[in-house]
């Protein structure tokens, strides 16, 4: 299944047996908008909804962590999703929270899923079908999880990154946070970047109608940031969403999708002792 799929063709393979749509939004620190009420006022005809902070290891204070391999597929499983389906996720926004919704099923063995280019945006903008009011219940199926440990990043591979440089580090934060001249959204996180990072925010892989570039564009973008088909790449964001936006540009641009670190800057701008740099 290709990793980005468009309005045309989920619009013909909708009403295929095999096919589940995921409502994947979440929307970002200071953001109030209600994506479960948003979802129930408009949603793509059959999406069910993935709560991307209830997906998410409830034993930590860090938001939404990937969970152990049997919580996940205890939720894929009241979802509805068989390990025979093909997963298409979108969000409400248009690129934004879907990634980490793909990343986090291709974590567990699930490789047939897709993000839906420009997401409800685009489907809304094309005057396509929408459906409102509440979901359709759907019978739990047995998922089953193959958690793959070379698609994520931990505090401490980073730490030995930062030594050995094996892995190039892209942040997907803006160049503001990035570099600390604005403050972090999250209160009480220290500004600035991992030593040896490189700053790749995610808007600068999208058009303004929040669809990803073409592959040929996202392969300029990512070689600019030092990537090449050798590249081993760590993602980085705020807390784990939009770093899966660029791991979703490097496949359709034909590179390897490298992996994410999951804690992301709310977990190493909050840490003691750990190496930030602030400038340019």
């Amino acid at each position: 299944m290709n990793p980005l799929v468009s309005t045309a063709w989920l619009a013909t393979e909708l009403a295929a047996s095999d096919l589940v749509v995921l409502d994947a939004t979440a929307y970002p620190p200071g953001d109030t908008r209600d994506a479960d009420a948003l979802f129930l006022a408009a949603r793509i005809d059959g999406a069910r909804r993935f709560d991307i902070d209830r997906i998410a290891d409830p034993h930590t204070l860090l938001p939404h962590m990937a969970p152990a391999a049997d919580y996940f597929a205890e939720r894929m499983s009241e979802l509805g999703i068989a390990n025979t389906d093909r997963v298409v996720c979108y969000d409400q926004l248009g690129m934004f929270s879907a990634p980490r919704a793909r990343w986090l099923l291709r974590l567990f063995g699930h490789d047939a899923v897709a993000v839906l280019d420009g997401g409800l945006p685009q489907w809304r903008s094309e005057r396509r079908p929408l459906r409102s009011g509440p979901a359709a219940a759907v019978p739990a199926t047995q998922f089953r999880s193959a958690f793959r440990a070379a698609l994520v990043r931990g505090l401490g591979d980073i730490r030995d990154n930062i030594r050995s440089r094996r892995e190039l580090v892209l942040d997907a934060r803006s160049a503001e946070r990035f570099h600390a001249r604005v403050a972090e959204p999250r209160p009480g996180l220290r500004s600035g970047h991992m030593p040896g990072a490189r700053n790749l925010p995610f808007a600068e892989l999208l058009s303004a109608q929040q669809t990803l570039l073409s592959p040929a564009a996202l392969r300029q973008r990512f070689q600019l940031a030092g990537v090449d088909e050798r590249s081993a790449v760590i993602t980085t964001c705020g807390s784990g969403l939009t770093a899966a936006v660029l791991n979703l540009g490097l496949a359709v641009a034909g590179f390897p999708e490298g992996a994410l670190y999951d804690g992301s800057w709310t977990e190493w701008g909050n840490k003691v002792g750990v190496p930030i740099e602030r400038s340019a």
